[in-house]
């Protein structure tokens, strides 16, 4: 099994504001460092080398979404979490982006299969009605359920 995650932004501004330029400029950076990555195998791209033209909700075109799929949990957090420049623009997130509850959900997909944005929209769905399980998680639900089967 490999591991599907998404995750959705709303701007607080529009998308065009010059606020989000910084955002804007580091996307293409980014990606190539997580196209780079151990473990990385695949990423939702639009008409541009990014996703943020994906309209992943009709009538919503501040909504961002971001797709990928990875080998496993470790090397999507080792990306999410220890990479400098990703960590960069994560820590900027609330200049950019209203909260949202949950931003993003992980689940496991057999190998070579490619999510489509209604897959990851109805897991996101599910880990916000039914809460995190082996089928749709979060990386906190995964490291606490993890740790426990080590113990």
């Amino acid at each position: 099994m490999h591991i599907a995650q998404i995750n959705v932004a709303r701007f607080r501004s529009g998308r065009d504001d010059p606020v989000n330029a910084p955002f804007m400029a580091a996307l293409d950076h980014v990606n190539a460092m997580a196209e780079a990555s151990d473990g990385f195998i695949w990423r939702l791209v639009g008409e541009g080398n990014n996703a943020t033209d994906v309209e992943a909700i009709a009538g919503d075109p501040d909504l961002i979404i971001n797709m990928s799929v990875w080998r496993d949990v470790a090397s999507l957090e080792a990306f999410a979490y220890r990479q400098a420049d990703h960590r960069a623009v994560l820590g900027r997130r609330r200049e950019w982006f209203d909260p949202m509850e949950p931003s993003i959900a992980l689940w496991p997909v057999e190998l070579g299969h490619v999510p489509s944005v209604d897959e990851g929209l109805t897991m996101l769905e599910r880990l916000s009605v039914e809460g995190p399980s082996k089928a749709v998680f979060t990386f906190k639900w995964y490291r606490e359920h993890s740790a426990r089967h080590e113990a």
